[in-house]
């Protein structure tokens, strides 16, 4: 994706397998129009066979440009996407997952939501629920810094997107489409929304996403929704625009009301009510947690039994794995905190003296598949690092490379706290001079609302609380997030990128295990 500030944007209705008809039509466009930077589909990728596909997944065939899908619809092209959720499927073509949201080097905003609702809320391959669309809003109801996000593409129209609006005769907004991607639309309040699957173009007037004389003004949504690309009827099936992230525009720009704007065609349900309250009563067990951080900090035995925290059953590996805490290939002198289902072990061939690993103590293979207990804990794990590092005048980068990886590993490195302005500069000079791109995601957002799960991926959070993700489709480079911090501009140390250069005695990485235990004692939140 272009960084520069204006992006020019092309979105196609349901392709159903007429590639080359689609990226025909695109090379036509950017001949007479210029380059464009994305091409967004929405509804149908794929049609009833794979003949027009096979061409170019072989590479016989090219893709234009740069092209984010949604998923099935139907469970006869779930195989399409089998085994590659999130990842690129061919050059160009990239699968973008079940839903989620995230930011471009750019600044723009994208979010997005694959299949059709569910007629029993049960979420599967083609269908989303009500569970999903709570982990898009949840983290923004009770967010007041969040504006909106500038793209939101659904397959579904959202249901009643006409009403105050001009009528449609050939498709009744009353009865097609889903209520529900109404409320996210609600939630989301993006500059565009685009959808397919009814066979129309459609462009609504834009619509108000704030209540005259009574809120402050926002910006406002424009729907279009578009027709399939093989219509007879010559129905607009590829609409082309430019977009200026809203992140970078000046507000009485962004809030600018177009003549002809409505009222916001959606209700709140009671649905939306509910998750509302539900939000509430998470953020107040948050801090409940939060308040009991200290009086559980040391825990000892209970009625002069074992300790509750070695009777616990943890989920155990297929094969021999050298992360388990009660696996034999466990290096055990490495280890200086042990959770109740993490642990924290010094890194093997560390960047520095004090590199720490995050590890869960069952077997789990990534952030994304972990339980809710386990990254809990990880949480709690990450802010006692923090005050720890504080205390030694540094800062600290999290990172996890779930790639080529079986067990969960969250690398702690410790860095200079004059060089964290450079850091997040580093990360992404570093991935462009490896050919990929990493997003920055929402500080309110977390990965499993953004990656689906067994997808691969690279993810970082830094001290200036950004986030940093790619989603890893191939090639991708195993020592990148070593590589960055070694960077002169970080800890100047680039003869340390290879953790097998880095290797000490096994009496050295005693006696720094047991160095950073006793540095860590006094923030450590267990009894080890």
């Amino acid at each position: 994706m272009a960084s520069t500030a204006a992006l020019k944007i092309l979105v196609a209705g349901d392709v159903d397998g007429n590639f080359d008809q689609l990226f025909s039509r695109i090379r036509s466009i950017q001949k007479k129009s210029g380059n464009f930077d994305l091409l967004l589909c929405v509804g149908d990728f794929f049609g009833k066979d794979d003949s027009a596909w096979k061409p170019y997944l072989a590479g016989e065939k090219k893709v234009p440009l740069s092209t984010l899908i949604l998923g099935p619809n139907h469970q006869e092209h779930v195989g399409y996407y089998s085994g590659k959720d999130g990842s690129e499927l061919c050059d160009n073509v990239t699968y973008l997952g079940k839903k989620g949201m995230f930011t471009g080097l750019s600044g723009l905003q994208l979010a997005y939501l694959s299949g059709l609702e569910s007629s029993d809320d049960k979420g599967d391959d083609t269908h989303f629920c009500n569970k999903d669309i709570s982990s898009l809003t949840l983290p923004i109801i009770s967010d007041s810094k969040f504006k909106g996000v500038d793209i939101l593409i659904t397959s579904q129209w959202p249901r009643g997107v006409d009403r105050y609006g001009i009528k449609m005769d050939s498709v009744d907004t009353s009865s097609c489409g889903s209520d529900v991607v109404s409320q996210l639309a609600m939630h989301l309040k993006p500059r565009y929304h685009f959808a397919g699957m009814e066979g129309e173009f459609y462009e609504r007037q834009p619509y108000r996403n704030h209540k005259v004389l009574s809120d402050k003004e926002k910006h406002v949504t424009r729907f279009i929704g578009l027709a399939n690309t093989s219509n007879k009827e010559k129905k607009k099936f590829i609409y082309a625009f430019n977009i200026t992230p809203l992140s970078v525009m000046d507000p009485s720009e962004l809030t600018k009301q177009p003549p002809g704007v409505t009222e916001c065609p959606y209700k709140l349900t009671m649905s939306t009510q509910a998750l509302q309250k539900e939000t509430e009563e998470k953020s107040a067990q948050f801090f409940y947690d939060m308040a009991e951080k200290k009086s559980s900090k040391k825990r000892g035995h209970d009625g002069g039994g074992p300790d509750r925290k070695h009777q616990k059953k943890h989920p155990q590996p297929t094969g021999p794995c050298w992360f388990c805490l009660g696996s034999p290939e466990v290096e055990k002198h490495l280890v200086v905190s042990v959770g109740d289902n993490n642990y924290l072990a010094l890194a093997k061939g560390g960047l520095v003296e004090d590199h720490i690993l995050i590890l869960p103590i069952g077997h789990h293979q990534s952030t994304v598949l972990a339980p809710s207990e386990v990254l809990e804990e990880i949480d709690k794990y990450k802010a006692a690092l923090k005050k720890c590092y504080k205390s030694l005048g540094k800062a600290v980068v999290f990172f996890e490379r779930n790639y080529r990886t079986q067990h969960l590993q969250i690398q702690v490195v410790p860095v200079p706290v004059d060089c964290i302005c450079d850091i997040k500069e580093a990360f992404m000079e570093c991935s462009q001079s490896e050919g990929f791109e990493l997003f920055e995601i929402p500080k309110h957002s977390d990965l499993k609302q953004i990656v689906p799960p067994g997808a691969p991926y690279f993810y970082a959070e830094l001290p200036s609380g950004d986030k940093l993700l790619h989603r890893i489709s191939k090639n991708f480079p195993l020592q990148f997030g070593r590589d960055v911090l070694a960077s002169p501009q970080i800890l100047n140390m680039t003869e340390r990128v290879d953790w097998k250069a880095c290797k000490v005695s096994k009496e050295r990485e005693a006696d720094q295990a047991s160095d950073f235990k006793s540095v860590f004692s006094e923030f450590d939140i267990c009894d080890f």
